[in-house]
């Protein structure tokens, strides 16, 4: 009998260590439900659920557009949501997905932004980053599918190395950590996780030539299937840091061959936009754009 208690002794003990290091890692799981790990930020009246609880809807009206925002901020790790964008005549709207510190004039931010359009016309994605305060760094790319028909997966992936913009697993954008070559990089600041509706047809669709119809209002959009793997803040300090997180792996350090040629087939047949070639507005090529 004294054997057996030991043995069960030793199970307990076991039990106590995987306790420990699973709370000491603070590494979010996946949100059961939007309520649980998100709330409304803008317009409650605006995002109700839909497809039996399954997802969000937003709307955009002439009276107002509606936001949420996650309810914890997280330092590294992926963010993904699949959505459905605006249907037909989407001109002058745009449907944001980003994460932000909330901190004024020194924030950092990374951005996906799509741009609405006449029925029939390539709906954009426009990426920034913000580092500190300072962006600036626009790509913008046409979508080679329908996005309003189907939803799809956008991911933003952010470790010590780089930063990954994903559309199905399809790589548009990735930004390097170049601190190196004097380049800021989001890497002290928590962010949390932001969704918009809104018009912004001042600038959203060929620079604002195109006005937002509001005899197809209302607009809408929808979200499901939301998946955050990160560190928690506020949470245990030693997360963000930790290399074995498998987000700081070798293999999330620097795109793999397949994933490398994906991203060049996106630049080279979809990109309409980079600032690194914009030499009206930086007559000198941003140091993190030679070699690229």
């Amino acid at each position: 009998m004294a054997k057996m208690s030991s043995f069960h002794g030793l199970d307990h003990l076991l039990l106590l260590l995987v306790v420990m290091i699973i709370s000491l890692s603070s590494v979010s799981a996946r949100p059961a439900s939007f309520y649980q790990d998100f709330k409304v930020t803008w317009s409650d009246n605006h995002i109700k659920p839909v497809e039996g609880g399954n997802a969000i809807q937003l709307l955009l009206d002439r009276y107002a557009g509606c936001g949420f925002a996650s309810k914890y901020k997280y330092l590294y790790g992926r963010v993904s949501m699949k959505i459905k964008l605006v249907a037909g005549d989407s001109a002058g709207t745009v449907t944001a997905f980003y994460m932000n510190s909330d901190t004024d004039t020194v924030r950092d931010e990374l951005d996906f932004e799509f741009l609405g359009n006449r029925t029939g016309q390539p709906i954009t994605v426009q990426t920034n980053i913000y580092s500190n305060g300072v962006g600036g760094r626009e790509q913008r790319v046409n979508l080679w599918f329908d996005p309003s028909a189907n939803y799809h997966t956008y991911t933003i992936m952010w470790n010590h190395y780089q930063v990954v913009f994903s559309i199905d697993d399809v790589p548009i954008r990735v930004f390097k950590n170049n601190e190196a070559k004097g380049v800021r990089y989001p890497k002290a600041q928590p962010m949390g996780i932001y969704s918009t509706l809104w018009n912004a047809d001042d600038w959203a669709t060929r620079g604002g030539l195109e006005k937002t119809d509001w005899s197809k209002a209302p607009f809408y959009a929808y979200y499901k299937d939301f998946d955050i793997e990160g560190c928690v803040v506020p949470g245990p300090t030693a997360c963000s840091s930790n290399p074995n997180n498998w987000w700081e792996g070798a293999s999330y350090r620097q795109l793999s061959p397949a994933d490398a040629a994906k991203n060049r087939w996106v630049a080279q047949n979809y990109m309409t936009y980079n600032y690194c070639t914009d030499k009206a507005r930086y007559a000198v090529t941003p140091p993190e754009c030679i070699g690229a």
